[in-house]
């Protein structure tokens, strides 16, 4: 009898060695992890994150093993993956991996981090649990599939899961502990897309949230805490409850031979990445045509579904997080600015050049995108003049895809950049932390910041 696929998983989780992992996956995993560095500084001063940071402060302990990034203050392994998951999912700058549509960095290196700091780890052993968790939380995304994003935020609920799955191999959990700390994450899942229509700030909650559920459920589990083996699967279990397409063979898709990790893409532009694609294709059809903003009566982007049940119910964006899931939004900064990052959406969203071109943009459902996603995520755009030609751009991978991927120094570049928007390090200091982090398997102790 074959095994639930629960378990093939967590046997997975529990057992992957170092030596196991390509050397191409080591390299890119070092990578996503400066990037979610970056990420995670670029949080700092953000309302949203400072408030989960004082809450941090308030209920966790004055100092300990793990540092919060944001405020340089230490704390427990818990509260510091907490703020550190939250920070770093805030400014919309962290990876994603196109099939699950799942953010893995910020719910695998949070708490990943802040274990391996606790209990000493290499950096080789930080690697290998970053490299389970990427591979557990996609799988489970891809699992879970496009039904369930529709309502719930895969990152929130594929997310404690992928937590679970790294701090579990930092610990050294069995294959049957390990399948405990499923269940107990899979068990508290969660994360909604209502907050959209609010400007709410529910979704760095999301991420501070599967982070510490995850971290929890590794550590309960080792102390003898159980959890549903079938926490995925079963008949009252996961996929029953928020999803109706579920696919329990993509769990366990090839485990130990596709990399899931390195399929994983960079953000370039400082948005939801539903919104990366057509804006990639409208910069291409304004470079190829010598457009200028004030040429384009209208720009339609052609989308899958997906994008316009997550970006449809933001029309008029009134704060920048908000602005980030606007299509129009994007589009005009892109189109406006010639870019979309972090000083972009935060000086420019409400200007009235902005605002007038975002009135002149529309979404619209388009068969072959949504054949393709979520394995690719076409660009396409119909741009219409005020001289009346009407130009259409694609772009098949969007930058930051793996076929069209940042280098390393264009990942440190970036990581500069995020530091130097929030004010969190020194030039200097991303220098010396950058050249840390690209040789991370060599070293034989946790990275340390501060």
């Amino acid at each position: 009898m074959s095994l639930p696929p629960e378990q093939r998983l967590a046997e997975f989780a529990a057992t992957l060695a170092f030596d196991a992992i390509p050397a191409a996956v080591i390299r890119r995993g070092e990578d996503l992890l400066l990037d979610w560095f970056g990420s995670a500084l670029a949080g700092k001063g953000m309302r949203p994150v400072e408030i989960i940071a004082g809450f941090a402060q308030t209920m966790g302990p004055a100092a300990g093993p793990s540092e919060i990034l944001v405020n340089r203050r230490t704390t427990s392994p818990l509260f510091a993956a907490m703020v550190n998951a939250a920070s770093s999912h805030v400014a919309e700058q962290d990876d994603v991996h196109n099939g699950s549509v799942f953010h893995p960095a910020a719910v695998v290196f949070s708490p990943a981090l802040a274990v391996a700091q606790a209990i000493g780890a290499t950096g080789s052993e930080l690697l290998t649990a970053a490299t389970v968790g990427y591979e557990v939380g996609i799988r489970v995304g891809e699992f879970l599939g496009q039904a369930h994003y529709k309502v719930f935020h895969t990152t929130g609920t594929a997310g404690p899961l992928a937590a679970a799955a790294a701090v579990g191999r930092l610990l050294n959990l069995s294959p049957e502990t390990m399948l405990h700390a499923f269940g107990s994450a899979g068990t508290q899942a969660a994360g909604l897309w209502e907050f959209l229509r609010d400007a709410a700030d529910s979704k760095p909650l999301h991420t501070a949230h599967a982070a510490a559920t995850g971290l929890a459920a590794a550590y309960l589990a080792r102390d003898g805490f159980t959890g549903a083996k079938q926490i995925l699967t079963g008949a009252q279990a996961m996929a029953a409850g928020m999803s109706g397409d579920g696919d329990p063979a993509r769990l366990t898709d090839r485990l130990g031979e596709r990399w899931a990790l390195i399929e994983t893409s960079f953000k370039f532009h400082a948005a939801c990445r539903h919104t990366h694609p057509a804006a990639d294709a409208l910069l291409q059809a304004m470079q190829q045509n010598a457009l200028k903003p004030d040429d384009i009566r209208h720009v339609t982007a052609r989308v899958h579904q997906a994008a316009i049940d997550v970006l449809g119910p933001v029309t008029n964006p009134q704060t920048v997080h908000q602005a980030k899931f606007s299509m129009a939004s994007v589009l005009a900064l892109a189109a406006t600015r010639r870019s979309a990052g972090m000083f972009d959406f935060e000086r420019y969203f409400q200007a009235p050049e902005t605002v007038a071109f975002a009135d002149r943009v529309s979404m619209a459902f388009d068969p072959e995108v949504q054949a393709a996603y979520p394995a690719r995520w076409i660009g396409k755009v119909e741009v219409e003049t005020f001289d009346g030609r009407r130009l259409s751009a694609r772009v098949d991978e969007p930058k930051g895809d793996p076929g069209n991927t940042l280098s390393r120094a264009e990942i440190e570049r970036k990581a500069l950049g995020l530091a130097a928007f929030s004010g969190a390090a020194t030039p200097a200091e991303m220098q010396r932390w950058s050249a840390l982090l690209f040789d991370l398997a060599q070293a034989g102790e946790p990275p340390r910041f501060f």
